[in-house]
């Protein structure tokens, strides 16, 4: 799924211009980063939740050189689907 995907979705859905869709699309996807980042987390109803997980410093290897580095701490984000979400696909 792409940010033009779910554009000419809200297109179709709300009958408004591409380029309406288009901003429309930049706020939904906006508004998600930052609730992730000020929040941690959130959850959409009847499809899943996105959590913000913190993850260690570790060492891996260069899969071209064999050589070991350094990966820094960091965040990713996880997501678990609802069980609506689960029995229907």
């Amino acid at each position: 799924m792409s940010k033009a995907f779910i554009a000419a979705v809200l297109q179709d859905s709300l009958s408004c211009t591409g380029v309406a869709a288009g901003k429309a699309a930049d706020d939904l996807i906006h508004a998600i980063v930052e609730t992730l980042k000020d929040e941690g987390g959130f959850t959409l109803p009847s499809f899943g939740t996105f959590t913000v997980h913190k993850t260690k410093a570790r060492k891996a290897l260069n899969p071209r050189t064999g050589e070991p580095v350094k990966v820094k701490a960091g965040k990713t984000v996880r997501f678990k689907a609802s069980p609506n979400l689960k029995k229907t696909v």
